[in-house]
């Protein structure tokens, strides 16, 4: 059943598609990334927990966009494009995935609709859009009117700080398709861009430089591994985590919602233009930062210039996860890398004191840590 009024956009031609695959493993590289090992950790590659073992396939996700691009080969960015008169609709869709399991088991509905939000308008920033409105979507086995109203009123709080409006949604009752007490959520985002604002990457040249916003977490990528560790190190979502203030739990840390990335990058791309922004999420940096560099280009990324949270290091040890797989599958901090020409790098951390640098483009292909 609808709960909101419903837009019809006409079709135009020429448009700029893109798919993704599934939850976890959202994200869809033109080629493979190069990974060096320079800095090893304390965890042996090979002898730990993977996503695959958690049951997240990231190489049958890459196959399945590869078939697909056959089928429609535009396919490829973090959002797609429509020429609507001097100006592209860029839209996106998304989902929270497995961190709702958290949700449930924690009996906390009002922050997994930020998530729900964000994964969509941050993907369409990418291309420099503003946010224009969002589309819900929560299905249900049984409707539990509360939790219901507690994950829209999360949903109302992610468009207010994307400034976009929440333009309606679906409800969806559906017995016997989920267990009682769980449901699903999809998300739907629309915006717009100038056409001669676009970030579209084409720019970037040996040179540039690489700044990143933090995350707040693991954000929505990655539960299931999550999960995983949870289960064989014997960890309660209601133990104290740690680290920090130690009074809080690890559910409450876990389930900390996704940064919106929203007016940070208008900001930056109105007062210094910025020539390629990533949102760091399924494949973490390793699978999402080629999706916007050239050919023939790679990125060198100094893994010293921030420090991993405590989360993502007590993930790593006590599921003995490689570096490597924590790359791919955790953002490690980082939500959103941008580029920028090297002599607009200090304006730009005027405008967010918050960002750093991470690494510069060079010449060669895929992502090298050092």
């Amino acid at each position: 059943m609808m709960h909101a009024q419903t837009l019809q956009l006409q079709q135009c031609q020429g448009r700029v598609s893109t798919r993704s695959t599934s939850r976890c493993p959202r994200h869809h590289s033109i080629r493979a990334a190069a990974i060096s090992e320079v800095r090893p950790s304390n965890v042996p590659n090979g002898n730990g927990l993977s996503y695959k073992q958690a049951g997240v396939d990231i190489d049958a996700g890459e196959e399945l966009v590869r078939r697909i691009k056959k089928l429609n080969p535009s396919i490829g960015g973090f959002s797609g494009l429509v020429p609507f008169g001097d100006s592209y609709l860029v839209a996106g869709t998304d989902g929270v995935g497995t961190k709702l399991k958290l949700a449930f088991d924690m009996n906390k509905h009002d922050t997994v609709g930020i998530d729900l939000v964000a994964m969509s308008v941050n993907d369409i920033i990418t291309s420099g859009a503003k946010p224009l409105f969002f589309l819900d979507y929560y299905a249900t086995g049984f409707l539990d009117v509360d939790a219901a109203e507690q994950v829209i009123k999360g949903i109302v709080e992610g468009c207010n700080q994307s400034d976009c409006a929440l333009l309606g949604g679906e409800t969806a009752e559906m017995p016997g398709f989920y267990q009682k007490g769980e449901y699903d959520l999809a998300g739907f985002a629309v915006g717009a861009v100038k056409k001669d604002k676009v970030i579209d990457g084409k720019s970037i040249q040996a040179g540039d430089v690489m700044l990143a916003l933090p995350s707040s977490g693991v954000h929505s990528n990655g539960f299931s591994l999550v999960r995983k560790v949870l289960e064989v190190s014997g960890t309660s979502l209601h133990d104290t985590a740690p680290w920090g203030s130690r009074d809080k739990s690890f559910g409450l840390t876990l389930l900390e919602p996704t940064i919106i990335y929203v007016k940070s990058v208008l900001d930056l791309h109105e007062n210094v233009g910025l020539k390629g922004v990533v949102h760091i999420t399924g494949g973490g940096m390793t699978d999402n930062i080629p999706r916007v560099i050239p050919k023939g280009l790679a990125v060198k990324i100094d893994t010293k210039s921030w420090q991993t949270p405590d989360l993502f290091q007590w993930i790593q040890q006590a599921g003995k996860i490689a570096d490597a797989e924590m790359r791919r599958t955790f953002n490690m901090g980082v939500g959103l890398v941008f580029v920028v020409n090297k002599d607009q790098v200090q304006k730009a951390l005027e405008l967010q004191p918050q960002a750093f640098v991470v690494g510069e483009v060079i010449e060669g292909d895929g992502v090298l840590y050092v």
